[in-house]
């Protein structure tokens, strides 16, 4: 079954074409047969494809929207004349699988799409209004342009953590604002740490129940989650990605009442201090350089720039402060997991989340460690810590794919 991911946001477009189906999940067997990013929709676009034994392409279009993005996949990918020199035609698409940030307390599993299920992600717009309305354009763009004959499925963002406890995702406000409008923790990553929960008791040779680990998805957006008996039992993301940990440009957690003081002080308006959130802070607003983990370390290294120390050093202390909270929330943790881009390919960031760990058991082994970067997978910890540190690449797409062909054919979900 050719399955068709996409991940839709403001202006871009990620894609991937997976090979899957029952035997193929069971046999962790699947493949991937093309995958892209086309960025700057509505101008012109930039376009990034690779196809499985092709180089990458790279071109640039006038895409106007996520409708032309879509149809120019499918017509430059999938139909029998790709016209890119070097890249056969995948052939039909069996099946499309849309990533949906938000499915509110109403979705808590993925879902085959049709008209009442567009109502719901509609009706979630409020709750997630930079993300919903771009993943609902995929979705009328797909079908229109493969027609109702190829089911489609919406995998949710927030699906995963639909078994934290009340007293996880409660907030310390009025009750009557949750019952009226649905303010508590939501948490987003839930498909990253989802699937790399599923690879960890995959390589231990364990079964789901027994899966009690602590998930660091660190990226340019990050989250940490408490997987207790397989289930996430809390979350560092709250009602919108802007809560937790420190971010690429997100301030993460911090006191509600600098706001109103910044808006006296500053006389700034709500969507200014919305913007200042998410746009402007986190590791760029701390070092005034940039947003990126790379450069920050570059930074510190060759200029010795203060600032983008303080970055990196508050960056690693609130990873370290939420390992800390929820080791003792869940009376105990198997293993750290490491995923996202930084936590996947940065050593460096790793090493110093885990000082002064060893007091809980972790320790890390400095030789594998620095082996892990680019796409490896394995453990970091030396052979005798009792708390075991991994670092697993996420693939969010092929868990989205999975969920596709299960929810296509009627399969049970996985256990």
């Amino acid at each position: 079954m050719h399955v068709l991911v996409l991940n839709c946001g403001s202006a871009t477009l990620k894609f991937q074409i997976i090979d899957t189906d029952a035997a193929r999940i069971a046999a962790d067997d699947d493949r991937c047969l093309a995958k892209g990013l086309i960025e700057r929709i509505g101008s012109h676009s930039l376009i990034t494809i690779t196809v499985a034994g092709a180089q990458r392409v790279r071109m640039d279009a006038p895409l106007r929207d996520h409708r032309a993005a879509i149809d120019f996949v499918l017509r430059w990918v999938v139909a029998p004349d790709s016209g890119i020199e070097g890249i056969q035609a995948i052939g039909d698409i069996d099946a499309v699988g849309h990533r949906v940030a938000h499915g509110g307390e109403r979705f808590q599993e993925s879902v085959r799409i049709d008209e009442k299920v567009i109502d719901g992600v509609e009706e979630c717009i409020e709750l997630a209004p930079l993300h919903n309305p771009a993943n609902l354009r995929g979705i009328r763009a797909a079908r229109e342009l493969l027609g109702t004959g190829v089911p489609q499925v919406a995998v949710f963002d927030t699906a995963f953590h639909a078994t934290m406890p009340e007293q996880a995702y409660l907030y310390g406000i009025p009750y009557q604002h949750y019952r009226r409008h649905k303010i508590r923790r939501y948490g987003f990553h839930g498909t990253s740490h989802r699937y790399v929960a599923f690879r960890y008791r995959r390589m231990l040779e364990i079964e789901r129940d027994d899966v009690n680990i602590i998930t660091l998805h660190l990226g340019n957006g990050a989250s940490a989650c408490a997987i207790q008996s397989g289930k996430s039992i809390d979350t560092s993301m709250g009602f919108t990605p802007q809560a937790g940990l420190l971010m690429s440009t997100r301030a993460g957690d911090i006191d509600a009442s600098v706001l109103e003081y910044l808006s006296h002080k500053e006389g700034m308006s709500l969507a200014e201090l919305d913007q200042m959130l998410n746009k402007n802070s986190g590791l760029l607003g701390i070092s005034g350089l940039t947003d990126d983990m790379r450069e920050l370390l570059e930074e510190e290294a060759e200029n010795q720039d203060r600032r983008a120390r303080l970055a990196i050093d508050i960056f690693c202390y609130r990873v370290r402060k939420y390992i800390g909270a929820y080791f003792a929330a869940m009376s105990g943790a198997d293993a750290i997991v490491f995923t996202g881009g930084i936590g996947e390919n940065s050593p460096e960031i790793r090493r110093r989340i885990c000082v002064g760990l060893d007091r809980l058991g972790l320790i890390v082994d400095a030789e594998r460690n620095s082996r892990m970067s680019g796409g490896e997978l394995g453990e970091i910890t030396t052979d005798d810590a009792s708390i075991r540190a991994f670092v697993i690449p996420t693939n969010e797409e092929l868990l989205i794919a999975r969920d596709t062909v299960r929810v296509v054919s009627g399969l049970p979900r996985p256990r």
